[in-house]
């Protein structure tokens, strides 16, 4: 898994809406978010673009949430808090990896460099 890569000072982007697609689309494995049926080369480039735009904001803030998951949980005033090793195993990381995200979510959860506060609890 990659490294976090928070981009502090930089505005939050609002990307294209991520639609679910029909279960019968999900069947056919050459349909994706309907860009197959797109003919103009033009209009195939801005919606392929708005979805990566889309999947990677998705991404950042899925792994915002993921830090700040392993902060809440490797929080010592816990009675059931888990160790980093067993976090990094939850989350199939390495036991580095989820100390650096333990500290990344900490310092959202702080409201640090551009986070939102959070209450952890």
């Amino acid at each position: 898994m990659a490294e976090p890569t928070p981009r502090r000072n930089e505005p939050r982007l609002r990307p294209a809406p991520l639609l679910f697609e029909p279960a019968e689309a999900t069947g056919d494995p050459e349909h994706f978010f309907d860009l197959e049926s797109i003919d103009d080369p033009r209009a195939l480039l801005a919606r392929a673009t708005e979805l990566t735009v889309a999947f990677r904001a998705a991404a950042d803030r899925a792994t915002e949430f993921q830090a700040m998951a392993a902060a809440q949980l490797a929080d010592p005033r816990r009675f059931d808090r888990l160790t980093t090793a067993d976090i990094a195993e939850r989350a199939e990381w390495t036991e580095d990896y989820a100390k650096k995200m333990v500290e990344f979510g900490r310092d959202l959860m702080r409201g640090g460099e551009g986070g939102s506060p959070v209450d952890p609890v």
